[in-house]
């Protein structure tokens, strides 16, 4: 065995090797500025390992000329710099030109790259240069790249012959498509652009092969020696290259560059952690890039039974138009996109029919106006005055000037969306979905008492108000998205609703605050806070001055009482106080003195307003955190039956009336008011197997579901030694007695080898001591099982129905600090105690425990395809940011991966905090430097490969990654972080080690959703009026060529079944739909926590369980960031010795090291 698997972490020195048929001809540490010495030819320019006479300024851009089939193959572990573009044309034998821009991130010291190329086709140095000047596809890729992003200037390139880097298996090269922005990440935003091909090799045969240019294997390890060429040359004559435009120069919110710190020599060494102190040092996350796009669909599923669905999707006719583009500039500047609307709308009533030729434009409340065909001017300044609306009859009515220039900026292409959705293109024209989206978007924004957030609209007209408490109401409304699919375009609506503040006078929504009488009494410090926290950036209108309601934003409230407060009424320095003034001012007798002001206006010059003259305006989204009480009304309201959802969903259609838009005709759009029909099929539920002593030793789901009765789990844990805390005072002991001595006969029926007895009697405990009752009880345990030489193996809790952070202070001291599992009960589970809840209870304790419920027959069997052949890992991953409203917290990363192979049931996980709403997974791969050991390499992927390879004894050769939370606009940008991290990972491990990964996105969060076809045929529906299980789509509303598939893996409970979207990123695996549908859907059918096949792939759901987990060892002194593990992976990410960086440049200090039993088993569960 490599000693490197032995190894949790491990350190080796730069070295790099060579690939085959490649030559060294670059391994150059940068740390002067230099240009290459003059007459020198660029090509016959090498350098050896030592050499600092070429180097880059960090500063500038620099054009290199350099070798057909040059590729950079490898980058330091100690990452300082970032390679932010290469592009590489050419054929072989003609010199071409690559375009790098160098970007600075900690402010000094070097950078450390390779280079290859194949040496028996370098032309010679004296040929090189004419030839590359002669040659017209290195004469264009020559010139300066072009600014602009999107218009910049790209290199072309003769085709190649298939298997020498032809993108088709006749040579054609494909295109790739552009992603989202990247995020920012420790002192300075770097990017690194990546790109990908499709090749089918010489043959022809099988699936494209991809690696992304951000993502191959780096850090100096060197390809396999299998394959034809190494990887990442294999890569770079995959596709047609492309030159990107220069990156702008740092901005006043960037840090300019500045050199970077030198580069340290990379070693490896076995399991180690950073001590404390230590900073890490961050691998640079890419930009979205367009150079490769992502894996083709390979053919439509045929497994399963076929039927038909209704999808909320209604088909879209692309307009006839010619979309013109203008640039719309105000001034002064507006940052409130109602207040643009408005000038926009005054402008349009007022020259529509003269200066814009009649034209009505579509404005997006910022700065882009679009046009069905062009205006009458190319550039064109307007003078626009806005009355405010809240002076009474009579009044003088404020009013405000403002500067409006329209400037033509482009053309919106259409033709390149109608190739698109023909397959014809690989990239979607983000522009001109934008236009038609804005366009539909038109009608509702303008319409009153409508509230648009987002790509939803609210209004309290579409349906009744349902109170949520707590001054908190819920609107109805409906969500709408023009989407490219397989069918063409299409608008996908839904409904929706979420929680508004009800327009009340401040004082009874303060009132409803704080469920108390306040028209008697002073309020305390911590109600006060809490009014101050609810209220802050609230907008209010006041009474107190008859029809003249003028509204103000409330920035604080005061900390004196309103009797208190006094001010200066002129430059004399005459002072009043607030009573006094409103007076004699207004003849208003303030009756509430005992209240604070609500403080609006700005810091320096606050004004102050009695809460008993303001009303809070109507129309305001609340955006903060929701209790459980008010989460499970907002849920009450928005659960429907599929049925009343199809019905209202069609009814907001035609209440809509699209035919009827002005703006819809204008630009030529119709929808259709008729739901998609969908073919779809039914996947077969997988056989599960469990323990032969069982009377049922398999069984066969039906309808999603299935019970414990006649079975025994597959692998039964062992539980000796148990305790049980009850925190609910109104469960007496007795029922504590006889609920675990129920419990225990449970696991001991379901296959565990479970002692009926607990160490010690049940004991209660006040829920406010929680720590110290456990810590209490744990110790008079460990008297008893010491001298036995024995462990606390379980804690039983028994925890109030509500129970606030009961439950999370509970898991931290068991998990944290004693080192145990646990398993809470709550007190309704207690009283109600049947059989399904013990048996519930007994699946999660068993895992807990170590042991596995069920497994999938064909896993057993060797029968599932691409899993079992060869061994193979599947992860989860997951990152879950803080609430609205908690702008400091760290958002937290875990990852899962399975640790049992052929079986893929059993998995352990890492749990990383990071910087506030950072969506790249940071901690993936990384290495910092230890004052003894040097550079160390570590991360989470790393960890939970070592440790994969420690329980089945074989290295995984497979990889499928299945990624959450990640909306389209960060797929690109995702998948080059993370791709590259695990390729890096794998790498560390083993020269050569390079398995093939699938890397697939799973969304819950999008709009789609899936009816029966007949709500009346009982065959095609469940018991709640949904679709089967097992209903998969990957025709007419997936998207047009790219693998993505819709799957409904779980029956309905209430309401409306929503189906997970999987959306293939990458696939070296070459999967095939059915391979791909069958093996997701069957793993929905392993999730360790209950008897029925869940919505999402467990490993992406206990990825969630776990991050959310992490939040409960967050205490509030140190709620900052760490790393926790969860898995046999020996040290590393989870030691709570080192910190990563927030974006801000701040250290996020690390969560507090789980005990090494617990992170041996599936603890979140």
């Amino acid at each position: 065995m490599n000693p490197r698997w032995r190894a949790a972490s491990s350190r080796r020195r730069f070295a790099p090797t060579h690939p085959p048929g490649l030559h060294l001809i670059t391994a150059c540490h940068h740390r002067v500025r230099r240009a290459p010495p003059p007459g020198i030819p660029a090509c016959a320019y090498t350098l050896d390992a030592t050499s600092e006479d070429f180097t880059v300024d960090l500063r500038s851009s620099c054009h290199i000329v350099l070798p057909a089939r040059t590729y950079v193959a490898a980058f330091s572990d100690r990452l300082t710099g970032c390679l932010d573009d290469h592009r590489i044309s050419g054929l072989d034998g003609i010199l071409v030109r690559a375009f790098f821009r160098w970007r600075s991130i900690t402010g000094n010291g070097g950078l450390l790259f390779t280079l290859w190329h194949r040496a028996p086709r370098c032309p010679n140095p004296g040929m090189g240069s004419r030839r590359g000047r002669q040659h017209p596809g290195a004469g264009h890729a020559a010139q300066p790249p072009q600014p602009g992003g999107r218009g910049a200037a790209r290199a072309q390139q003769p085709p190649q012959p298939a298997g020498r880097g032809g993108g088709g298996r006749g040579g054609s090269q494909q295109q790739g498509r552009g992603g989202g922005r990247t995020s920012r990440v420790d002192e300075a935003q770097h990017q690194q652009h990546g790109r990908g091909g499709h090749t089918r090799g010489g043959s022809g045969a099988g699936r494209p092969q991809q690696h992304p240019r951000g993502a191959t294997p780096l850090q100096g390890a060197a390809p396999s020696s299998s394959s034809h060429s190494a990887p990442e040359l294999r890569q770079a004559m995959e596709e047609a290259p492309r030159e990107l435009a220069p990156q702008a120069p740092p901005g006043p919110s960037q840090p300019s560059p500045e050199a970077p710190p030198p580069v340290q020599p990379r070693e490896e060494h076995g399991p180690a952690e950073p001590s404390a102190g230590q900073e890490i040092v961050p691998t640079a996350p890419p930009q979205s890039s367009k150079s490769f796009r992502f894996p083709s669909r390979p053919g439509k599923g045929s497994i399963g039974t076929r039927c038909l669905v209704k999808a909320n999707h209604f088909f879209a006719e692309l307009p006839d138009k010619d979309l013109h583009h203008y640039d719309v500039s105000i001034t002064p500047e507006v940052t409130s996109r109602v207040v643009s609307r408005a000038i926009i709308k005054e402008l349009v009533n007022l020259y529509k029919q003269s200066y814009l030729g009649g034209r009505l434009p579509a404005y997006d409340g910022r700065k882009s106006l679009y046009t069905a065909g062009p205006l009458p001017f190319t550039s064109q300044e307007f003078h626009i005055t806005l009355f405010d609306d809240d002076g009474g009859p009579g009044s003088e009515r404020r009013h405000r000037n403002f500067k409006v220039v329209i400037k033509f900026a482009a053309r919106a292409d259409l033709h390149h969306l109608e190739l698109f959705l023909a397959g014809r293109h690989a990239e979607a024209p983000q522009e001109a979905l934008q236009v038609l989206d804005i366009v539909l978007r038109e009608l509702p924004s303008s319409r009153p008492r409508y509230a648009p957030f987002g790509r939803s609209f609210f209004s309290p007209d579409l349906g009744r108000r349902q109170p949520l408490g707590d001054g908190l109401e819920s609107w109805r409304g409906f969500y709408q998205s023009i989407r490219p699919t397989q069918m063409g375009l299409s608008l996908n609506i839904d409904m929706s609703a979420t929680a508004f503040i009800e327009p009340l006078p401040v004082i009874e929504f303060v009132a409803q605050l704080l469920n108390c009488e306040i028209h008697s009494r002073p309020l305390s410090d911590a109600e006060r806070v809490k009014i101050k926290k609810a209220l802050r950036g609230v907008k209010v209108e006041v009474t107190h001055r008859g029809n003249m309601r003028r509204k103000y934003r409330i920035s604080g409230l005061t900390t004196q009482a309103t009797r208190e407060l006094t001010f200066p009424v002129d430059e004399g320095g005459t002072i009043k106080s607030v009573v006094q003034y409103f007076q004699e001012t207004y003849g208003f007798a303030i009756q509430h003195t005992y209240l604070p002001c609500l403080q609006v206006g700005n810091q320096q010059r606050p004004n102050y307003l009695p809460m008993e003259v303001c009303k809070i305006v109507e129309g305001q989204r609340y955006s903060k955190r929701l209790n459980q009480n008010q989460i499970r009304a907002l849920l009450e309201e928005t659960c429907q039956h599929p049925r009343d959802r199809e019905r209202d969903i069609i009814r907001m259609v035609k209440q809509n009336a699209y035919d009827k838009d002005d703006y819809a005709q204008e630009f030529g759009i119709k929808i259709s008011d008729r739901l998609a029909s969908v073919e779809a099929r039914i996947l077969p539920a997988p056989r599960l197997k469990y323990n032969e002593t069982g009377r049922e030793k398999d069984c066969l789901p039906r309808v999603g579901q299935w019970n414990m009765m006649n079975k025994k789990m597959v692998d039964g844990g062992k539980v000796r030694s148990w305790i049980c805390v009850n925190f609910a005072r109104n469960v007496q002991d007795s029922v504590v007695r006889g609920f675990c001595h129920e419990l225990a006969l449970m696991c001991q029926a379901s296959g565990m080898d479970f002692a009926r007895e607990p160490v010690l009697p049940p004991l209660y405990a006040r829920p406010d001591q929680v720590e110290r009752a456990l810590k209490a009880r744990y110790h008079d345990a460990m008297n008893v099982l010491g001298p036995k030489h024995k462990e606390l193996e379980l804690l039983i809790g028994i925890l109030p129905d509500n129970n606030g952070s009961l439950y999370g202070d509970l898991k931290r001291v068991c998990e944290i600090d004693l080192g145990i599992v646990s398993q809470c009960c709550c007190t309704k589970q207690v009283f109600k105690m049947n059989k399904q809840i013990l048996a519930n209870l007994a699946l999660k304790i068993n895992v807990k425990v170590g042991g596995r419920n069920t497994v999938l027959v064909d896993a057993v069997s060797r029968r599932i395809p691409l899993v079992t052949d060869r061994p193979t890992i599947i992860f989860g991953a997951d990152v879950t940011h803080p609430h609205p409203g908690e702008d400091s917290s760290p958002s937290i990363a875990a990852v899962v991966a399975s640790q049992d192979w052929p079986e893929v049931t059993k998995y352990a996980g890492l749990v990383s905090a990071q910087a506030h709403r950072q969506e790249l997974i940071e901690d993936l791969y990384k290495v910092w430097q230890d004052p003894q050991r040097g550079t160390v390499s570590g991360g989470m992927i790393r960890e939970l490969l070592v440790s994969f390879k420690k329980s089945t004894g074989q290295k995984p050769q497979r990889i499928i990654f299945y990624r959450d939370g990640v909306s389209e606009g960060q797929f690109y940008q995702v998948l080059l972080y993370e791709l590259s991290a695990i390729r890096r990972a794998c790498a560390s491990l083993e020269a050569n080690y390079q398995p093939k990964v699938t890397f697939v996105v799973v969304q819950k969060r999008h709009h789609t959703r899936l009816f029966a076809h007949n709500h009346n045929d009982q065959n095609s529906i469940d018991r709640s009026g949904n679709i089967l299980p097992g209903t998969v789509v990957d025709s007419k509303i997936c998207h047009p060529t790219e693998f993505d598939f819709y799957l409904c893996s779980h029956a309905g409970i209430k309401g409306t079944s929503r189906p997970a979207h999987y959306h293939v990123l990458w696939d070296e695996n070459n999967f095939s739909a059915d391979e791909l549908q069958t093996l997701t859907n069957n793993l929905c059918y392993t999730y360790a926590r209950c008897t029925r096949s869940v919505s999402i792939v467990p490993p992406a759901y206990y990825a969630h369980l776990a991050a959310f987990r992490a939040r409960f060892y967050m205490e509030p002194e140190t709620s900052d960031s760490g790393s926790v593990a969860s898995g046999p992976a020996g040290r590393g990410p989870q030691s709570a010795s080192h910190s990563t960086r927030a974006p801000g440049g701040a250290a996020v200090r690390p969560l507090p090291a789980l005990k090494d039993n617990v992170k041996r088993v599936m603890f979140y569960c």
